[in-house]
């Protein structure tokens, strides 16, 4: 899968088979679901769930506790709009 398939099925009803728990998270965020988002990235630990996390607390408007989570992730805080990190993030854990 690639950034535009998945941008692609955020039209859809369900999510792409075979998602990783990370990237099924960024879709439910993509589809404006947050606390669907939230409540996957919150059971998960390492630093890829962290930048997710870090990501949606940016988007709540939360930005102490989205900095917590950029740290915990070993990222710098975004400057960029949250479309353009919710790319950035895909982008990355889908080309691994």
């Amino acid at each position: 899968m690639d950034l535009q398939s998945l941008t692609k099925s955020l039209g859809k009803d369900e999510p792409p088979d075979g998602l990783p728990p990370v990237l099924l998270a960024l879709w439910h965020q993509g589809r404006g679901d947050w606390h669907g988002a939230h409540e996957i990235v919150q059971e998960m630990t390492g630093t890829d769930a962290a930048w997710v996390h870090a990501h949606l607390h940016r988007a709540e408007g939360d930005p102490g506790n989205a900095a917590y989570w950029y740290r915990r992730a070993d990222k710098p805080v975004s400057a960029a709009s949250l479309q353009d990190e919710w790319a950035e993030i895909a982008s990355d854990l889908l080309t691994r």
